[in-house]
C-alpha cells in the first residue's frame, strides 16, 4: 500500500521532463507523444572501452547521459536519456567523424545484416531504471553510385552507422527485423516500461496544450 501511495505522489510532483539528447529523432518521438519537455544534451566521452561489447557500451553511455543531466536539475525532474549504436560482428559503429569515415562504414555494412542497439535510461526523485532493445537490419548491396548519392544528401553525419532508416537512408535498407523505433533511437514501449519502474506513468504526464 505504501508503494502505491508513493507512486501516486510521484506522478503528481514530476511535471518537468528533460530529454538528455540533441537527437532530432528522439525529440520528434516525444513530440508525437504530445509531451512538453526541455532539451539538455550532456557532453560525455563516448569512446568505447577496449573489448567492450556493443550492448554493454550502449547501456553505459545512456546511463552516463542520464546521470550527468540529472545532477543539473532538481531531483523531481524526469530525465530521459538514450543511446543508439550499430554493431557488425561486435564492431561498434558510432557517428562518423567525416564523410570518408561514413563511406567506410556504409561499405562495410553493404549486403550484410547488422544489429542496432538502443538503450534507454531514466531518472526521477532518486530512482533510476535502465534497459535496451535490439533490432536487426539487412542492408542492400550498396553500389558506388548509390553510396555517393547517399553521402551527397548529408544525412550520414550525426547518425550511428552513418545512415538514417527513417530518412533517405531507407533506400539502403532491405529489411528491418524488430521495432523501427529501436533503429530510429527511442523505443516508446521500452521508455514506458522503464518509467513505470520508477513510478512514472507516461500516459499521465503533461501534454502540450494542457
Amino acid at each position: 500500500m505504501a508503494e502505491v501511495a508513493r507512486r501516486s505522489e510521484l506522478r503528481t510532483v514530476t511535471s518537468r521532463i528533460v530529454l538528455a539528447s540533441r537527437s532530432p529523432r528522439r525529440k520528434e518521438i516525444l513530440e508525437k507523444l504530445g509531451l512538453v519537455f526541455e532539451i539538455d544534451p550532456p557532453e560525455i566521452d563516448e569512446t568505447p572501452h577496449d573489448g567492450e561489447e556493443p550492448v554493454k557500451y550502449v547501456q553505459r553511455i545512456a546511463a552516463a547521459k542520464a546521470d550527468k543531466v540529472a545532477l543539473r536539475h532538481e531531483q523531481q525532474c524526469i530525465v530521459i536519456a538514450a543511446d543508439t549504436t550499430v554493431a557488425l560482428d561486435r564492431e561498434i559503429f558510432g557517428q562518423p567523424r567525416d564523410l570518408d569515415e561514413a563511406r567506410r562504414m556504409i561499405q562495410k555494412l553493404s549486403k550484410k545484416s547488422h544489429s542496432v542497439h538502443t538503450a534507454v535510461s531514466v531518472r526521477c526523485d532518486g530512482r533510476s531504471a535502465n534497459g535496451y532493445d535490439s533490432a536487426s537490419v539487412m542492408m542492400r548491396e550498396i553500389t558506388p553510385e548509390l553510396l555517393e548519392w547517399y553521402l551527397g544528401t548529408g544525412e550520414s553525419m550525426g547518425k550511428a552507422g552513418a545512415y538514417a532508416v527513417q530518412g533517405e537512408g531507407a533506400a539502403l535498407v532491405a529489411e528491418v527485423r524488430g521495432e523501427m523505433e529501436t533503429v530510429i533511437g527511442l523505443p516508446v514501449w521500452l521508455l514506458t516500461e522503464r518509467l513505470a519502474r520508477i513510478g512514472v506513468n507516461l500516459g499521465q504526464l503533461g501534454r502540450a496544450g494542457e
